[in-house]
């Protein structure tokens, strides 16, 4: 159960439609945006928007229930859903630092905890924190929340994994360069000597 955010709308009207998932992410990032159904004492409820992580739409919206019944007295069967659109990554070519705050339940609470990852998307920085909670914290993914995610400048990243890449010049070593025949008739499968990988 993953939120991002709960803000308060002023529109109206009901639009919904079955997208096409963003690349080959297990979770895809949707915003839901539901109310209270009208009712002769207020015939305009209040409007709310919620971003979340989901594998599909149908999981989105689920979770968008789960989490409005807890923060305002409005459930599934007194509400309705207006949309459900997948947000895409606006530029998932370019590699960027990201920021996620989560709570999460551990064997022994809860915590707060602030992460911080370089990805292409936003989808593939989550993909990262969940396999590293599960790997470093042993935590279920249905004990994660995701209360914030931001785009973080260079100069304000804080971890070491993220700064060491904030590098002009940085370079990675070549650790196995094995040459090739020229030809496909060059090719063979005994060699008279060892192949030597080591970086030149």
């Amino acid at each position: 159960p993953l939120v991002l955010s709960l803000f308060p709308l002023d529109v109206s009207g009901a639009t919904s439609n079955k997208m096409p998932q963003e690349g080959n992410f297990k979770f895809h990032q949707y915003q839901v945006v539901g109310r209270h159904l009208p009712t002769e004492n207020d015939a305009n409820p209040t409007v709310y928007r919620m971003k979340v992580w989901a594998q599909d739409a149908v999981r989105a919206k689920s979770k968008f229930w789960y989490f409005l019944r807890r923060l305002r007295r409005v459930k599934k069967a007194n509400g309705q859903i207006l949309a459900v659109n997948e947000i895409y990554e606006r530029k998932p070519t370019t590699v960027k630092n990201f920021g996620i705050w989560v709570r999460y339940q551990s064997r022994t609470g809860y915590h707060n905890m602030y992460k911080e990852y370089r990805d292409t998307t936003l989808n593939g920085a989550v993909d990262q924190m969940y396999s590293e909670m599960a790997s470093r914290h042993r935590v279920r993914f249905p004990c994660i929340q995701i209360i914030k995610t931001a785009t973080v400048p260079a100069s304000a990243c804080k971890r070491a994994n993220t700064l060491q890449f904030h590098d002009s010049k940085i370079k990675f070593p070549l650790t196995r360069r094995m040459a090739r025949p020229s030809a496909p008739e060059f090719r063979t499968l005994y060699k008279a000597t060892r192949p030597n990988v080591a970086m030149v």
